[in-house]
């Protein structure tokens, strides 16, 4: 695993490694689970994180945020307000008040569905996406087959944890992808 963490105090002495714990079986025998809620209960490890997730972004003209939930809505959001930009919530069916658009995709374990709003991304806006986990790309490829749907460029991609071996970078396209922990 590279662990790219900063030395924030707190999380940066203990870095990405003791924040981040493998849950092997979970959901179903055979994945290892990537539980990052302790890195969301220690506050200098999760600003640490956010900041390293917003900072290749921030000379990019970031506009929107998108993040799909729940666990991206937490860092997303904070990545947003980071970049001064506004926060685009990509839910699961039957969530949102108002007409939507949504895309299907394939995780490890299952099939998924994610949503936005049709009014959520103006035409040309720079989005980026932002998730704790890139594994098979699946999530990623749909939030950005939804953004650009929406009329939304995508700027390029975030995430907490990438798990190169599943090669799911290879469903993103060319836009730019940055990983804070690269789990070989």
């Amino acid at each position: 695993m590279t662990d790219r963490s900063g030395d924030r105090a707190g999380a940066g002495r203990v870095g990405w490694r003791g924040l981040i714990r493998d849950v092997p079986g979970f959901p179903r025998p055979g994945i290892v689970f990537k539980d990052i809620t302790p890195l969301l209960g220690d506050p200098a490890g999760l600003a640490a994180c956010v900041d390293e997730l917003a900072a290749p972004f921030e000379k990019q003209g970031v506009e929107l945020v998108a993040a799909p939930e729940a666990r991206g809505f937490v860092i997303g959001g904070m990545a947003a307000e980071r970049l001064g930009a506004g926060f685009v919530p990509l839910r699961k069916p039957g969530k949102l008040p108002r007409a939507a658009l949504g895309a299907d995709y394939e995780l490890e374990y299952g099939t998924e569905r994610l949503e936005m709003h049709t009014d959520a991304i103006t035409d040309g806006a720079r989005v980026l996406i932002v998730d704790d986990v890139l594994a098979t790309g699946g999530t990623g490829a749909a939030s950005a087959q939804i953004v650009t749907l929406g009329g939304g460029e995508i700027v390029g991609f975030s995430f907490v944890v990438e798990l190169a071996f599943l090669d799911g970078r290879s469903r993103l396209g060319d836009a730019r992808i940055e990983s804070a922990i690269v789990v070989e």
